[in-house]
């Protein structure tokens, strides 16, 4: 036969030991004061753009087919790069020196990323067939490749769309290029007052 068990709890203070204090009762809904909530964090100011291209990507000075425009959200239209002028097979060439981040294919295109050296920006050019591997250490004015025949979305004839990021953000490429090499025409030299020509 099976003997049941039960087991009663007793208080301490009938038993004959030491008395358990009162249970503390939460204060109530008035005596809660909360802090207010902090603000957001604002975010960080964006870094400047610094201007340490030696080079066009393409030519000397190329005609820009389309300019930069961002796009007001993140999936939004606009154009986020800008495209120069070239014809097929002309030599690509990275704008300052950096290591290449990736060179291959993507959705059909040829595409050269380089990460610019001492920043936190990556540059990008396509279509080109690349004549670099990824982790290449490329030099400014470097080539990195050759402006692809097919795979331009530029309308009339071929070009290379170039880009710049920061993370995920695209920013204005022309703001790597220092203002000389953005001046058009041909450099002259003026002659120095008060001392005779030779």
């Amino acid at each position: 036969m099976w003997a049941v068990v039960l087991a009663t709890v007793v208080p301490a203070a009938v038993l004959g030991g030491p008395a358990l204090p009162a249970r503390a009762q939460p204060p109530g809904p008035a005596a809660v004061t909360l802090p207010p909530p902090a603000p957001p964090p604002a975010p960080p100011p964006s870094a400047p753009v610094p201007a340490l291209a030696r080079v066009w990507p393409v030519g000397t000075r190329p005609v820009v087919i389309r300019g930069w425009e961002p796009p007001a959200t993140a999936y939004g239209p606009g154009h986020r790069g800008v495209d120069l002028g070239a014809p097929s097979g002309a030599p690509v060439r990275a704008v300052a020196a950096g290591r290449v981040s990736f060179a291959g294919r993507v959705a059909g295109r040829g595409v050269v990323s380089v990460e610019l050296a001492g920043t936190d920006l990556r540059t990008t050019y396509e279509p080109v067939d690349p004549s670099v591997r990824t982790g290449d250490e490329v030099a400014a004015g470097e080539v990195v490749g050759r402006v692809a025949a097919t795979g331009s979305h530029c309308a009339a004839g071929t070009c290379v769309h170039w880009g710049l990021l920061r993370g995920d953000t695209y920013l204005d490429p022309l703001l790597l290029l220092p203002p000389w090499l953005l001046r058009r025409g041909p450099s002259r030299l003026l002659p120095v007052l008060g001392v005779p020509p030779s």
